[in-house]
């Protein structure tokens, strides 16, 4: 057995390192290192409560509005107080646009331009893919950068700008907006639409998201979907056997997306691949577990925890901590979202494969794509012009607070305790964290580290694109993973 060293990673917000075990030219085992420590959590302890909502979304200018919306929600819940409809729906639309622009970006600017390597030259589909998706030169990333700024205009209208906007308050958004605006925004939001239906799914989006079977979903690849470049990947995809890349059987674990008063657009909950069974979400049985980790010894209860480093501790090797949930790795993201809230075409999927593989995850990302775009719309024109968007909260206060929402990459949560309106602790669980986990204590390796096992080099060696679709199948985001 040899060990390659896979490292840095282009294409990947931050610094990410794995190292694999080889045999058989194959991946035997893997360990995913987190080299960078940046310490948020211990810059928010002692400040002013109403910090967390300046400094905490500074840690990721990807996912700024994510981190915003979970520092407002786990104020709002010490604090006790209900936000003004008008902001929760306009916080939605913004948050929408984020994840969006994440995941738009995610596939074309960071995964699929690895279907343009050379290790790929003399397959069928290899020069269009080149001529489409390679990077910098492939037709695909005017048009979707186009597409992209457009679509970020609405946090211009909404936050002020993007990223790290103080828009996104506990009792909502500070920005009223007139009709002109709201005209605007539901422009944007149409004009969206209609790049996805002729781009991506060269389809209506309705025909998209009533995909129920695997078969229906190749059918549609190969007859009224068949010019967009989601059916391009779905065939790359079936010729290199992208649904059995990549696998993995943890729970698939969701805080629910886009809450509102008539409920949450995709909701809370695990979902086990293998039983087929769905359990409601117990954020209690939360623990965070540093036994291979550059961390002290604490609590592993996220309220109670710290991130303290610890250059020295034994067998250690990332400074990401271990999440686990009722002592158990898993693994988020809009596979796992769309899992729990019960879409049939994720779930069948699912079942297929008895798990998660690196086809079902990018196919989960655009059809929640769609789904959100399709819900934007409607969150845009639903904004009342003469109700308020915020309401006053307190300034200080004492006790606890959670904030757990959905990024594009998975489940995010804050804990935050108070003392004499100073933040006296907060603790942070990114969605990378849980996916890019190092061991626990029991031995168990994280997601990401199960899933690249068995991924076949094909003597590339450290350059095998198999390596590349796996890790890119999550989509990282290293900078948040150790905050």
């Amino acid at each position: 057995m040899t060990r390659l060293l896979v490292g840095p990673f282009n294409r990947v917000e931050g610094d990410l390192e794995v190292a694999l075990d080889i045999a058989d030219d194959a991946v035997a085992s893997a360990r995913v290192t987190t080299p960078l420590y940046r310490g948020f959590e211990q810059i928010l302890v002692g400040r002013p409560m109403a910090d967390a909502l300046a400094i905490a979304p500074r840690i990721c200018g990807i996912c700024s509005v994510s981190q915003s919306m979970a520092a407002a929600a786990a104020l709002r819940a010490l604090y006790g107080v209900a936000p003004a409809p008008n902001g929760v729906g306009a916080a939605n639309l913004a948050h929408a646009a984020e994840n969006m622009a994440d995941h738009l970006t995610h596939f074309y600017i960071f995964f699929m331009p690895d279907f343009a390597r050379a290790q790929y030259a003399g397959r069928s589909w290899h020069e269009a893919a080149k001529r489409r998706f390679k990077a910098i030169e492939g037709g695909a990333a005017n048009e979707v950068l186009q597409a992209r700024r457009r679509l970020l205009e609405i946090m211009g209208i909404l936050a002020g700008k993007w990223p790290h906007s103080l828009a996104f308050q506990p009792g909502g958004t500070t920005s009223a907006i007139g009709l002109g605006q709201k005209a605007q925004l539901v422009a944007i939001a149409r004009d969206f639409r209609r790049f996805l239906e002729s781009t991506v799914f060269a389809a209506p989006l309705e025909r998209a998201l009533g995909l129920k079977t695997p078969d229906e979903l190749e059918r549609f690849c190969e007859g009224e979907g068949a010019e967009g470049d989601f059916a391009a990947f779905c065939r790359i995809a079936r010729a290199l056997d992208l649904e059995h890349l990549g696998r993995a059987a943890n729970p698939l674990l969701s805080y629910g997306a886009y809450h509102g008063a008539a409920g949450a657009l995709l909701n809370a909950g695990l979902f086990d691949p293998v039983a087929g069974a769905l359990s409601p979400l117990d954020a209690a049985a939360i623990r965070e577990d540093v036994s291979h980790a550059y961390m002290r010894d604490g609590p592993g209860e996220p309220s109670l925890a710290r991130s303290e480093p610890y250059l020295a501790r034994p067998g250690a090797y990332s400074f990401a901590k271990a999440p686990r949930l009722h002592g158990r790795p898993a693994e988020v993201g809009a596979l796992a979202r769309l899992a729990v809230h019960g879409h049939p075409l994720a779930r069948a999927l699912l079942k297929r494969s008895r798990g998660s593989n690196v086809f079902a995850r990018v196919v989960a990302r655009l059809i929640e794509l769609a789904m959100v775009a399709q819900a934007a719309e409607g969150w845009a024109k639903a904004l009342a012009l003469n109700e308020p968007f915020c309401v006053a909260t307190p300034h200080d206060g004492e006790g606890e607070g959670v904030g757990l929402v959905e990024a594009a990459r998975g489940s995010l949560g804050h804990w935050l305790g108070a003392q004499k309106g100073k933040i006296r602790a907060y603790q942070i669980i990114a969605p990378t964290t849980w996916n890019f986990s190092p061991r626990d204590a029991t031995g168990a390796a994280g997601p990401v580290e199960q899933a690249l096992v068995g991924a076949p080099l094909e003597g590339h060696g450290a350059r095998a694109a198999s390596v590349q679709h796996v890790i890119r199948s999550f989509d990282p985001c290293m900078v948040c993973t150790a905050h």
